[in-house]
């Protein structure tokens, strides 16, 4: 039996225009819903009641947004009128007017709220109703193209920032061979014609298939029973020893500072090195804390990579597939850090995609990140994917160890952690950047290595002393 899928289809036009666009998404909708599928529709409106209807049904569902798909796989799709929009006189001269905040916030409360698999999104150029939805969507993502006629502020002056949403597109199709061979030209990638016949639903199902195959599985569910009784433990996934090039923690230190954290468990991620987190290893029964042995890889211009549960250094300047082989190997864990972020040296999101069947986990909250949106877009990647979801501190400073840390059931080993990391909780505390980055700065390029030597030697033996006097 063929799966069937929650799928929202989002017109950018006013669901009372019945242009060619609007009326391939009603007939296309209509016969999803027919073969089973559920379906909305989300569309801008020029009917105020319309609108008013469509936002008490969604006040209605607010503590069960799942019913708002509730018979729709019957022949008739929901329309969900998202909010109005304004009229723009034909043939006026005068830039394409920003899109609605109402608009807008409700694509967004529709989209991360219900349970969808699917958001198909037809002519999503900015700004409009089908590209809110493409930036808000934490599902699996098809784009269709429509008209064969060139967009000048697409292809001449916005085209990064329309590529940059294009590249969360799953799937693209267009429905004229006119038009794939205008948007291979402008925008490279690969189209599939779909034309507007009476196969259209029938091709798209087999799109769909093919793309929520990539899509994770739900794990061992006889582990996660065994793992549901285990003690609840908080762990960081992700922090620098002096064994980093640009950290100067000493291993004492970063383990003295884990217990008052109340951390039970940390991964030590030094780059490019193991050393430090085997001598963590080697030195955690005497402060309390279990330590995962990792190590954050540089690859060869495809981003960084962290093997956990790692035995062995692996080198860097290895391709991203050739080091998630090697972490593998191993029988360790491919967990990628602050995906997305423009600042870090990261895989794109095309080379994440030809490994995302070897990537175990993602990070999705990093406090290192300057900018929001970079963690926002990795927690959608790992919703639409369902790849389970981890978070670090990154910390270089033991002042920022435990700022953000995971809650999940106690592990042993790989299997189990990787199990407990599906149910885990995400925690964030309140931090400064600003604050962490100085101190990194001063601890390191601010100090000659004399001096850091130095101030290594004092902080090991005022760890010491403390030790003493508490073993008196």
């Amino acid at each position: 039996m063929a799966p069937t899928f929650a799928i929202a289809h989002v017109t950018p036009y006013p669901w009372e225009v019945e242009n060619e666009v609007n009326i391939h998404v009603a007939r296309t909708a209509a016969e999803l819903s027919r073969r089973g599928h559920r379906v909305l529709v989300l569309a801008p409106s020029r009917s105020q009641e319309r609108v008013r209807e469509s936002r008490r049904q969604l006040r209605s569902v607010r503590t069960a947004p799942e019913r708002l798909l509730e018979d729709t796989d019957g022949g008739i799709p929901r329309v969900v009128a998202v909010g109005e929009v304004l009229e723009v006189a034909p043939g006026a001269r005068r830039r394409a007017p920003a899109l609605p905040i109402d608009v807008a916030r409700t694509v967004e409360e529709v989209l991360t709220r219900v349970p969808l698999d699917f958001v198909h999104v037809h002519e999503p150029f900015a700004p409009s109703t089908s590209n809110a939805a493409l930036r808000h969507s934490r599902s699996l993502n098809v784009g269709s193209f429509h008209s064969s006629s060139e967009r000048l502020l697409s292809t001449l002056l916005a085209r990064r920032f329309v590529e940059s949403f294009f590249g969360r597109l799953d799937a693209r199709t267009a429905t004229l061979p006119a038009t794939v061979e205008l948007m291979e030209r402008a925008f490279p990638a690969e189209y599939e014609l779909v034309p507007d016949d009476g196969h259209t639903a029938e091709r798209l199902e087999r799109i769909y298939t093919s793309v929520a195959a990539r899509r994770h599985g739900p794990g061992d569910r006889e582990l996660a029973r065994g793992l549901a009784d285990r003690p609840l433990i908080e762990v960081d996934l992700h922090m620098h020893t002096d064994h980093s090039h640009d950290c100067a923690t000493p291993v004492e230190v970063l383990l003295t500072s884990a217990r008052e954290a109340g951390l039970g468990a940390i991964a030590v991620t030094d780059h490019n090195e193991i050393s430090g987190a085997l001598e963590a290893e080697a030195k955690a029964a005497g402060f309390g804390v279990r330590v995962i042995v990792g190590e954050e890889i540089k690859t060869d211009g495809q981003g960084e990579v962290i093997g956990l549960f790692l035995k062995e250094k692996i080198p860097r300047g290895l391709s991203l597939a050739e080091t998630i082989g090697r972490i593998r190997r191993q029988d360790g864990v491919v967990y990628v850090p602050h995906p997305f972020d423009r600042m870090h040296s990261v895989p794109d999101y095309e080379h994440l995609l030809t490994v995302l069947d070897q990537v175990d986990a993602i990070e999705i909250f990093n406090p290192r990140v300057a900018i929001s949106a970079f963690n926002e877009e990795a927690d959608r990647f790992a919703a639409k994917y369902r790849v389970p979801a981890g978070a670090g501190s990154d910390a270089h400073v033991p002042q920022g160890l435990g700022s953000v840390r995971v809650r999940m059931a106690d592990f042993d080993g790989p299997r189990e952690f990787l199990q407990s990391l599906r149910g885990a909780e995400i925690l964030t505390r309140p931090s400064s950047l600003l604050y962490v980055q100085a101190l990194k700065f001063l601890q390191t390029r601010a100090t000659p290595p004399s001096a850091r030597r130095a101030s290594r030697a004092r902080r090991l033996r005022r760890l010491s002393r403390a030790g003493e006097r508490r073993g008196r």
